[in-house]
């Protein structure tokens, strides 16, 4: 049973009930309105499709019989503050009225109201604050077999008057009767009612009409008493009937002097009647002293609603004192703008209390005695304490105040201002259930908890995290985080049992089903209305929707709406769709790297095929050298003494390679390059390296023929060494490397330190074998010497 009631409060939390006031309707279709609109009669444009109709305060004196024909449907009808003195037989025939309301007008006989015989379905019938002379009730009254709620008024009540409702079961029959003139005992006694409401006159008339009613119906309830006279008979009848049949009596609207107060409370604990209550009551005279009580009592439930204490001089704790003394099981001071509330003076019998929608603050229960605060230890028996909406605003504090009350199981402390900075708190050691909804309270609040809590509602607070090291609550079922600031689902290490999980509205985008793992018992998961973001993250959240293996997801699918991506705004989270590889880094790095790879690969053996990165470099180079040509313009001076465009440096060995393969192609016709090499043009007589050194001069750049001759060979060291010293002054482009064979670094001596250094910061040349790539290789070469010479004729060299 337990078990149940757990899951019917979490179901409770999720629904809102509507509850009927007895005395009003409950209306499922629209109204048509026509209140106040000056009108004299039934408009005649009314639709045949018209089940409600309000026509209340216009000036209609008479309903005909051709008001209603076309609205056949009709179940309410609201006619109330007109000027009604006159309805036809006939009038509601075709309808199948359910609820009328003929209150405020100036019909005159309640024995002639022919038009009840057509509106038998009548469920409630209001005829208050008409003409009536008499309480009469007409033959026509008894065809209302229906019939629940009635409301009357007359001048004179008679033994009879109600004997043609006998046989009809009302649930409420309203009697308004300030202007009541006589009543004959007795007159009640035809009436089977359920309850009765009473608008008593304030007369000495009223004692009989009261007597009547406690002893004849099990609920009564009694409007307008003005005990400021000598008004006593209601003490007195409670305290001289020793047969009274009514276990609930209501006290509604009344004015009345503390003293005349207590004593009738007083009188009503020692009557048969189990439940008092009592609102919208001005207070005169409150006590300055405390007031006596008594100490046992018949009446179980006591609770004063709307009370008003018309005088600013007197003792709030006299006050307090002797409501909270009362010998009653339930106490409840509601609506009412009382501060405080002391603790009783001996143990008390009260199982309930309810002090909702007062002012009630942190002071609550306690007392100052020689400046120290004493806390309340009389209230052992209570179970149940509802302190809604006060002006609570210390967790720890009130923690304290409660500390005593060692019965207590169910706590509501919602609708306050309650914060918790982390103290230590002391509550009883009892508490099962307990509300602190609609305060302040952050992720603190899991620090000051009852360890025995089942039920925890904690919604619309500021929550932001379920810390994972927190408070032990092991026997924790429900837990609602409604309307906090939460961004992911809770972690359950704290409270291993929970079944039910409610966390709608609040930040959750995109929850982890991973944290769900803590929780093994989780039933039921409430995470609507929250502003999921529709990606990748929210897939395993949407999985667990759409399964319903063993959490149910309470709301899915209609409460859960992406709020983003624009494109998903407002579509539920059932029609989000998100392909398997969008998500699945693996399948999607598979999908993308796969054919990556496979484009590389083949792109790779096509250059290796083709040479393409060779005939890239080649294109490369020529594209330098002719943009050299066209940015580095050198001046006249810095070609003085200048009449070749290249010296050829090769060993003796690549020979056959220069005179066959370079001169003819730089120096013939589609070369027009003038080449020193220095079997041709050194001088004789002159030593070697004399000859190295001009030719070096009066050439603009120097070719290395490179190959493992030249790197043996020690006059091509020298002139290696002397070009790169001339490099100095004529830039790093005068020196062109042609690679005739490979070379690797190992082969050179260290010696050609130059050379290496040349090779590894320039780009050289390097001979293809392949005679289709030789034309670029020329091209190039010629490309890179290409230059513009002083006119000097080649062989008038200065000897």
């Amino acid at each position: 049973m337990k078990a149940v009631a757990i899951f019917l409060w979490a179901m409770a939390l999720l629904v809102k009930y509507h509850h009927c006031n007895p005395f009003s309707l409950e209306i499922y279709t629209i109204i048509v309105n026509f209140s106040s609109k000056n009108l004299s009669s039934v408009p005649g444009n009314l639709l045949p499709s018209t089940e409600a109709l309000d026509l209340s305060q216009n000036n209609i004196q008479k309903l005909s019989s051709e008001d209603f024909q076309v609205t056949t449907h009709l179940r309410f009808l609201n006619l109330s503050w007109n000027v009604l003195d006159e309805i036809d037989r006939e009038t509601f025939h075709p309808t199948i009225l359910e609820i009328l309301d003929l209150s405020h007008n100036q019909l005159q006989n309640l024995s002639d109201q022919h038009y009840l015989l057509f509106a038998q379905n009548l469920r409630f019938l209001d005829l208050t604050f008409n003409l009536f002379h008499t309480m009469t009730l007409g033959e026509n009254f008894c065809r209302l077999a229906k019939l629940e709620i009635l409301g009357l008024g007359a001048s004179i009540i008679m033994v009879d008057d109600f004997i043609n409702i006998t046989h009809i079961n009302l649930q409420t029959l309203t009697l308004l009767l300030e202007n009541l003139t006589a009543y004959e005992s007795g007159s009640l006694k035809n009436i089977q009612a359920q309850k009765v409401r009473i608008g008593l006159a304030n007369k000495h008339i009223d004692k009989d009409l009261i007597t009547d009613a406690l002893v004849m119906f099990q609920e009564v309830e009694l409007m307008g008493m003005n005990f400021k006279g000598d008004h006593r008979y209601l003490e007195q009848i409670v305290k001289e009937r020793e047969v009274i049949k009514t276990s609930h009596l209501y006290l509604t609207d009344i004015t009345i002097i503390w003293c005349q107060l207590t004593s009738t409370i007083n009188a009503v604990f020692q009557s048969p009647i189990t439940h008092l209550s009592i609102s919208d009551v001005d207070i005169y005279f409150p006590p300055i002293q405390d007031t006596p009580g008594i100490n046992t009592s018949h009446t179980k439930f006591f609770s004063a609603r709307r009370a008003v204490v018309g005088c600013f001089f007197f003792s709030i704790e006299a006050l307090c004192n002797f409501f909270i003394n009362m010998p009653v099981e339930h106490l409840a001071i509601i609506e009412t703008s009382i501060i405080h509330m002391s603790c009783p003076s001996l143990p008390s019998l009260i199982q309930k209390l309810d002090f909702s929608d007062c002012a009630l603050t942190d002071t609550v229960f306690s007392t100052v005695k020689k400046h120290v605060i004493v806390e309340c230890t009389t209230l052992n028996r209570l179970e149940n304490l509802v302190l809604r909406k006060n002006h609570l605003k210390n967790l720890q504090i009130l923690s304290i105040r409660l500390q005593h009350m060692s019965s207590l199981s169910h706590l509501d402390i919602s609708l306050n201002s309650l914060v918790y900075n982390g103290q230590l708190c002391h509550w009883p050691a009892n508490i099962v259930h307990l509300n602190l909804s609609s305060n302040g309270l952050s992720d603190l609040v899991f620090s000051c908890l009852p360890n025995r809590t089942t039920i925890l509602d904690l919604q619309n607070n500021q929550i932001t995290t379920v810390p994972e090291k927190l408070l032990a609550l092991g026997s924790l079922l429900a837990l609602d985080l409604s309307a906090n600031r939460l961004r992911d689902l809770p972690i359950c290490n704290g409270f291993p049992h929970l079944k039910y999980l409610l966390l709608r509205e609040n930040s959750l985008h995109s929850p982890s089903v991973k944290f769900l793992e803590t929780c093994p018992v989780l039933k039921l998961l409430d995470v609507s209305r929250n502003p999921f973001i529709c990606t990748c993250a929210l897939r395993g959240f949407k999985e667990l929707g759409e399964k319903h293996q063993t959490i149910q997801l309470l709301q899915w699918p209609r409460a859960y709406r992406c709020s983003y991506p624009e494109d998903q705004r407002n579509s539920t989270l059932e029609h989000f769709q998100i392909p398997e590889i969008s998500c699945n880094v693996g399948l999607l790095a598979t999908a993308i790297l796969g054919p990556a790879v496979a484009i590389v690969i083949l792109i790779v053996t096509l250059c290796h095929r083709l040479d393409i990165p060779w005939y890239l470099g080649m294109i490369w180079q020529w594209t330098r050298a002719k943009h050299r040509a066209r940015t580095q313009q050198l001046q006249a001076k810095d070609l003085e003494g200048v009449v070749f465009h290249a010296f050829v440096s090769y060993s003796q060995h690549d020979a056959e390679w220069v005179t066959g393969q370079l001169l003819p192609k730089l120096e013939g016709p589609g070369g027009g390059l003038h080449i020193c090499r220095h079997e041709r043009d050194f001088i004789p007589g002159k030593t070697i390296v004399e000859n190295i050194i001009r030719c070096v001069e009066k050439s603009r750049r120097c070719v290395f023929v490179l190959s493992g001759h030249f790197v043996r060979s020690e006059w091509c060291h020298y002139e290696l060494y002397f070009a790169s010293h001339q490099q100095l002054s004529r830039g790093s482009d005068s020196v062109i490397l042609v690679l005739l064979e490979h070379l690797p670094q190992y082969m050179i001596p260290s010696k050609y330190y130059q050379l290496k250094a040349m090779m590894e910061r320039h780009t050289y040349l390097e001979w293809p074998q392949d005679r289709g790539k030789q034309r670029l290789f020329w091209a190039n070469l010629r490309a890179a010497l290409q230059a513009d010479l002083p006119a000097v004729p080649v062989r008038d060299m200065d000897h």
